[in-house]
């Protein structure tokens, strides 16, 4: 398992990390949760990424449950973000462009409702922006299809399994990560520089 939040600090910085109780959390869930890891690991403001499950009825879920589609989670990631330097809308904004909101419950060749894109709001401030960001998003006709991410409150969230924290950093080679990940990765480089860690 990963640092926590308060232990790690921004890659390359020399400022310390600011304390755990100035940090909000995001839930946020888009298809392959190694996949958004990867990318919120590089985000600007981003303090921790954890990989788990949200959204489901049965405790303590193992991956092979969750992959089995009967225990109602998402694969999902937990962020601890500094909203000084990132808000919570423009953390949003990044998920929506790495990921097809737009497709119910399946990411590419992943398919099944633990891969359904899902907001699980922490408070009625991030309900209230996440709303707003899926309208903004669907008035701008970036998909052809509307939004079908589900905006609901957040209720529990399980630590995946040790070895899928960091998945992408400690596996760069594995076939999924160079086809899949990595494009992801790529796009988002490209597309918000100035929102990477230096």
């Amino acid at each position: 398992m990963g640092k926590k939040a308060q232990d790690r600090p921004v890659s390359g910085s020399t400022t310390p990390a600011p304390a755990r109780d100035m940090l909000q959390v995001a839930t946020l869930a888009g298809g392959c949760f190694w996949c958004l890891e990867a990318v919120f690991d590089e985000l600007k403001g981003v303090e921790s990424v954890e990989s788990g499950y949200s959204g489901g009825t049965v405790p303590n879920p193992s991956y092979s449950r969750v992959c089995d589609g009967d225990t109602g989670h998402a694969e999902a990631i937990q962020v601890h973000f500094d909203p000084s330097v990132l808000s919570y809308a423009d953390l949003l904004r990044v998920f929506f462009a790495i990921h097809d909101p737009t497709t119910l419950n399946r990411q590419g060749a992943d398919v099944g409702t633990q891969y359904r894109s899902a907001i699980f709001y922490h408070d009625p401030g991030q309900k209230k922006t996440a709303e707003q960001i899926v309208q903004e998003m669907n008035a701008a006709g970036i998909w052809d299809n509307p939004i079908v991410t589900e905006v609901a409150p957040f209720d529990k969230f399980y630590m995946a399994e040790d070895y899928h924290q960091e998945y992408f950093v400690n596996n760069r080679f594995q076939p999924y990560c160079q086809f899949v990940i990595a494009p992801k990765v790529s796009k988002f480089r490209k597309e918000f520089v100035e929102r990477l860690k230096k």
